[in-house]
Protein backbone atom coordinates (compact mmCIF):
# COMPACT_ATOMS: atom_id res chain seq x y z
CA UNK A 1 0.00 0.00 0.00
CA UNK A 2 1.39 3.18 -1.01
CA UNK A 3 2.40 5.40 1.81
CA UNK A 4 0.92 8.94 3.08
CA UNK A 5 2.73 12.13 3.48
CA UNK A 6 1.27 14.82 5.78
CA UNK A 7 2.52 18.47 5.29
CA UNK A 8 2.29 21.34 7.86
CA UNK A 9 3.13 24.29 5.76
CA UNK A 10 4.17 27.61 7.68
CA UNK A 11 5.31 30.91 5.66
CA UNK A 12 8.81 29.98 6.40
CA UNK A 13 9.24 26.12 7.23
CA UNK A 14 7.42 23.43 6.21
CA UNK A 15 7.26 20.12 7.98
CA UNK A 16 6.23 16.45 6.44
CA UNK A 17 5.70 13.22 7.97
CA UNK A 18 4.93 10.22 6.23
CA UNK A 19 2.98 7.30 7.23
CA UNK A 20 3.83 3.84 7.53
CA UNK A 21 2.79 1.34 4.66
CA UNK A 22 -0.39 0.09 6.50
CA UNK A 23 -1.18 3.81 7.24
CA UNK A 24 -1.31 2.96 10.85
CA UNK A 25 1.75 5.23 12.26
CA UNK A 26 2.97 8.65 11.59
CA UNK A 27 6.81 9.46 11.47
CA UNK A 28 8.12 12.78 11.21
CA UNK A 29 10.12 12.81 8.01
CA UNK A 30 11.94 16.76 8.04
CA UNK A 31 11.33 20.57 7.53
CA UNK A 32 12.44 22.34 4.62
CA UNK A 33 12.22 26.06 3.44
CA UNK A 34 8.80 27.14 2.32
CA UNK A 35 9.61 30.86 1.34
CA UNK A 36 9.38 30.41 -2.75
CA UNK A 37 6.50 28.56 -3.63
CA UNK A 38 8.39 27.06 -6.55
CA UNK A 39 10.67 25.43 -4.94
CA UNK A 40 8.27 24.16 -2.65
CA UNK A 41 6.50 22.42 -4.92
CA UNK A 42 9.84 21.10 -6.54
CA UNK A 43 10.33 19.75 -2.45
CA UNK A 44 7.13 18.32 -1.99
CA UNK A 45 7.41 16.36 -5.63
CA UNK A 46 10.87 15.14 -4.58
CA UNK A 47 9.60 13.21 -1.35
CA UNK A 48 6.52 11.98 -3.27
CA UNK A 49 8.71 10.98 -5.77
CA UNK A 50 11.29 9.75 -2.99
CA UNK A 51 8.96 7.86 -0.26
CA UNK A 52 5.99 5.57 -2.95
CA UNK A 53 3.33 8.44 -1.33
CA UNK A 54 -0.30 7.86 -2.84
CA UNK A 55 -1.95 10.40 -1.25
CA UNK A 56 -0.63 14.07 0.23
CA UNK A 57 -2.64 15.34 3.46
CA UNK A 58 -2.16 18.98 4.11
CA UNK A 59 -2.62 20.99 7.14
CA UNK A 60 -5.12 23.77 6.94
CA UNK A 61 -5.43 26.44 8.97
CA UNK A 62 -9.05 27.78 9.60
CA UNK A 63 -10.94 30.12 11.57
CA UNK A 64 -13.22 30.40 14.51
CA UNK A 65 -15.72 29.56 11.94
CA UNK A 66 -14.24 26.59 10.26
CA UNK A 67 -12.93 28.42 6.83
CA UNK A 68 -9.54 28.62 5.59
CA UNK A 69 -7.44 31.49 6.96
CA UNK A 70 -5.55 34.18 5.18
CA UNK A 71 -2.62 31.34 5.21
CA UNK A 72 -4.90 28.70 4.50
CA UNK A 73 -5.36 30.45 0.88
CA UNK A 74 -1.97 30.77 0.81
CA UNK A 75 -1.79 26.91 0.95
CA UNK A 76 -4.78 26.01 -1.46
CA UNK A 77 -2.59 28.65 -3.93
CA UNK A 78 0.41 26.21 -3.59
CA UNK A 79 -1.40 22.90 -3.75
CA UNK A 80 -2.79 24.24 -7.04
CA UNK A 81 0.96 24.44 -8.09
CA UNK A 82 1.74 21.51 -7.38
CA UNK A 83 -1.50 19.70 -8.53
CA UNK A 84 -0.33 21.34 -11.88
CA UNK A 85 3.16 18.76 -11.28
CA UNK A 86 1.47 15.96 -9.43
CA UNK A 87 -1.19 13.72 -9.96
CA UNK A 88 -2.42 12.19 -6.59
CA UNK A 89 -5.41 13.10 -4.11
CA UNK A 90 -4.80 15.96 -1.50
CA UNK A 91 -6.73 16.22 1.69
CA UNK A 92 -7.45 19.27 3.38
CA UNK A 93 -6.61 18.31 6.91
CA UNK A 94 -7.48 20.52 9.96
CA UNK A 95 -4.36 21.90 11.21
CA UNK A 96 -5.43 24.20 14.21
CA UNK A 97 -3.50 23.60 17.34
CA UNK A 98 -1.26 21.40 16.09
CA UNK A 99 2.38 23.69 16.43
CA UNK A 100 1.11 24.33 19.40
CA UNK A 101 0.96 20.84 20.44
CA UNK A 102 4.00 20.09 19.23
CA UNK A 103 6.13 23.02 21.38
CA UNK A 104 4.03 21.37 24.06
CA UNK A 105 5.66 18.04 23.73
CA UNK A 106 9.18 19.07 22.98
CA UNK A 107 9.08 21.59 25.61
CA UNK A 108 7.89 18.59 28.23
CA UNK A 109 10.57 16.64 26.63
CA UNK A 110 13.16 19.50 27.71
CA UNK A 111 13.78 20.21 24.17
CA UNK A 112 16.11 23.44 24.14
CA UNK A 113 14.52 26.51 22.39
CA UNK A 114 16.95 26.78 19.84
CA UNK A 115 16.35 22.47 18.60
CA UNK A 116 12.72 22.89 19.37
CA UNK A 117 13.17 25.33 16.44
CA UNK A 118 14.57 23.20 13.96
CA UNK A 119 11.86 20.50 14.49
CA UNK A 120 8.87 21.81 15.75
CA UNK A 121 7.21 21.84 11.83
CA UNK A 122 7.91 17.92 11.78
CA UNK A 123 6.48 17.62 14.72
CA UNK A 124 3.50 19.29 13.97
CA UNK A 125 3.01 17.06 10.69
CA UNK A 126 3.42 13.94 12.46
CA UNK A 127 0.85 14.68 14.85
CA UNK A 128 -1.39 15.89 11.72
CA UNK A 129 -0.63 13.00 9.95
CA UNK A 130 -1.62 10.75 13.00
CA UNK A 131 -4.91 12.60 13.20
CA UNK A 132 -5.36 11.82 9.82
CA UNK A 133 -4.69 8.16 10.29
CA UNK A 134 -6.87 7.52 13.76
CA UNK A 135 -9.82 8.74 11.42
CA UNK A 136 -9.64 6.43 8.91
CA UNK A 137 -9.18 3.64 11.69
CA UNK A 138 -12.44 4.62 12.96
CA UNK A 139 -14.03 4.60 9.95
CA UNK A 140 -13.13 1.37 9.56
CA UNK A 141 -13.68 0.31 13.47
CA UNK A 142 -16.52 -2.72 13.84
CA UNK A 143 -18.71 -0.22 15.82
CA UNK A 144 -19.29 1.54 12.23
Amino acid sequence: MERILALDVGTKRTGAAISDESRTFSFPLLQFEASDPRRWVENVVALIDENDVGTLVVGMPLDSSGEPSEMGLEIRKRVALLQKSKSLPIIEWDERLTSAQAERYLIEGEVSRKKRKQVVDKVAATILLQSYLDSLQFDHAPWN
